[in-house]
């Protein structure tokens, strides 16, 4: 009996051991999305006293329209990663412009629905984003092209004349520039 308790007891540690070097994806800015993970050992990190200014030129669609686009989701990581290094979000200032096969993923449900047979699943992430203080534009010209109106987009978003006039107004503001 007491042999078995034993048993019982190695075979408990050992298994509860092999959750205990897990760690569970945080979200410090970007609630629920673009979930990240702590590197104890890492020497680089962001400074949490600047502010930092970032402009996100998307245009990359989602892989699968069902599910949400890797590049929505990571506006959310890169959020959360200076999040982590104690950036606060009043100090990250962060347009995203969409345009080119990027652009569906701002239609709201109905749009969307019409055009994948599904609601958008990205719509829930760019409302995590506003929440965390992004501004979300997309590219007027894109949108003229595709024949699409304001009233197929999800209601957060801006209409931009375009995405290049968005990049050169910002550019030299001093806004980092990153291409997803």
């Amino acid at each position: 009996m007491t042999r078995l308790f034993a048993s019982a007891i190695f075979c408990f540690a050992l298994f509860t051991s092999q959750f205990s070097f897990a760690q569970s994806a945080q979200y410090p800015l970007v609630k629920g999305f673009g979930g990240i993970y702590e590197v104890p050992d890492a020497t680089e990190k962001p400074d949490p006293s600047k502010e930092y200014f970032i402009l996100i030129d998307m245009t990359t669609g989602g892989a699968e329209n069902a599910e949400i686009s890797r590049w929505v989701d990571n506006v959310a990581r890169m959020m959360n990663l200076h999040g982590l290094a104690g950036v606060p979000k009043e100090r990250m200032h962060i347009k995203v412009v969409v345009h080119g096969g990027a652009i569906f993923t701002v239609l709201g449900d109905e749009a969307y629905n019409k055009r994948f047979g599904t609601d958008n699943p990205n719509i829930p992430v760019y409302d995590a984003l506003e929440e965390a203080g992004v501004e979300v534009l997309v590219c007027g010209q894109s949108l003229h092209a595709r024949r699409l109106a304001k009233s197929d987009l999800y209601p957060g978003v801006q209409v931009a004349l375009s995405a290049l006039t968005t990049i050169t107004t910002y550019i030299p503001q001093g806004y980092t520039y990153l291409k997803f």
